[in-house]
């Protein structure tokens, strides 16, 4: 039976100093009002080029993040490994809007295929789309039916050549992808997109994933759907499943502009579309493999219970339980110590470039009920533990 309370093992590769370091920030992040000031303050500092690169690198930097570069992260790979976590190398730099930034991106991506290629320890590699393009072009072609000039069809076609050349170097290397999900107004181009390389790469096994977000009311049906289209055309669908993370910005959108919001009602019936969720891919895991992102506790035992009801191994490549570097370790290392296939996302990059995803992060911990509130109790349970082992 699995514990998610043993902070032993969950905590065993942390030093006292940085069990100590874990606790500052998540006291900090755990501030609301600090983490909507610091929203505001860090964009400002960059710009006026106030020297603050050195405390954000110190604290939530070295949190939440690996390095700056590949090789930076490679002593958080081999920590990670020596506990059996695998490690997803996420280049978490994004907002360009130039060609060269995005043929620049595409090459860091590949760069993330070559050294996670024959390497045990680096299960996967992941980017976002928005990394590779405009943000605009992806809104203007979310619609189906529109008519983009003949400029639009030559830029988006460099989008689709730059996916391609990522996802046909995953499949050449066996390295597995996850393709992130983003907003909703952009998530339909995404969608088509990804499901084009499926059908492409995914013949014999996963290498490319769609990324769902099931704080939308319409993903389980999507993935219902997609999951048959893949056994009809004869490829394996790839699902990573997440709740999501840009809820508030798409209710304020929907409000804003006046059509429906695609978010579910309140968090029960999301709870209840990301079990479901995962119930059907393990059901159907012959044609799908999937990938369990998520930090909620009660879906990471319900899964556990289902692999051990359809009979499939804990072992078993197909189904991987992921976390965020930083977060849930309690989760993460008493899963990979019972033996089941666990990876952390390590979002690397420089630090300027990675603040908006490190302000989600702090957003995340901050709006999450009771999130900050475990990571701390955990952390005070190990550090009494540790200090009563010392007295003894």
């Amino acid at each position: 039976m699995i514990s998610f309370d043993n902070t032993e093992i969950a905590f065993s590769y942390k030093s006292d100093k940085e069990l100590k370091r874990a606790y500052t920030m998540f006291k900090l992040v755990g501030k609301s009002w600090l983490v909507q000031l610091g929203k505001k303050m860090v964009p400002i500092a960059f710009k006026l080029r106030l020297p603050i690169n050195g405390l954000i690198k110190s604290t939530i930097f070295k949190q939440f993040c690996g390095g700056e570069t590949i090789d930076d992260c490679d002593q958080t790979i081999q920590t990670l490994f020596d506990n059996k976590v695998g490690t997803i190398l996420d280049y978490s730099v994004e907002g360009k809007t130039e060609e060269v930034d995005f043929d620049a991106t595409r090459d860091e991506i590949m760069a993330t295929i070559e050294k996670a290629k024959g390497n045990k320890a680096i299960p996967f590699a992941v980017f976002k789309v928005t990394g590779l393009s405009r943000h605009a072009l992806l809104e203007k072609l979310n619609d189906i039916n529109a008519e983009p000039t003949v400029l639009e069809r030559a830029e988006f076609a460099r989008v689709v050549d730059r996916i391609n050349d990522i996802c046909a170097h995953a499949h050449k290397s066996d390295c597995p992808i996850f393709i992130d999900a983003e907003e909703s107004w952009i998530q339909n181009t995404i969608d088509r997109v990804v499901e084009a390389m499926m059908a492409k790469y995914n013949k014999e096994k996963c290498i490319v994933y769609n990324t769902l977000q099931m704080y939308r009311h319409d993903r389980l049906e999507y993935l219902r759907n997609g999951i048959s289209k893949a056994k009809r055309e004869g490829y394996k669908f790839g699902g990573k499943l997440v709740r999501g993370a840009y809820m508030e910005k798409e209710r304020d959108r929907a409000a804003e502009m006046g059509y429906p919001s695609p978010i579910q009602p309140d968090k029960e019936t999301c709870d209840i579309d990301f079990n479901e969720g995962i119930r059907l891919m393990v059901q159907e895991i012959e044609h799908c493999a999937l990938c369990c992102g998520t930090h909620n506790e009660e879906s990471s035992l319900m899964l556990v219970d289902l692999l051990e009801e359809y009979g499939v191994a804990k072992d078993d490549k197909r189904v991987y339980f992921a976390q965020l570097l930083g977060m849930s370790d309690h989760i993460s290392f008493n899963l990979a110590h019972a033996g089941y296939q666990v990876a952390k996302y390590v979002p690397y990059g420089p630090v300027k470039e990675v603040m908006p995803y490190l302000l989600r992060r702090a957003d995340e911990n901050t709006s999450v009920a009771g999130q900050t509130g475990r990571e701390l109790s955990l952390i005070s349970k190990e550090w009494k533990r540790r200090k009563g082992m010392k007295t003894r």
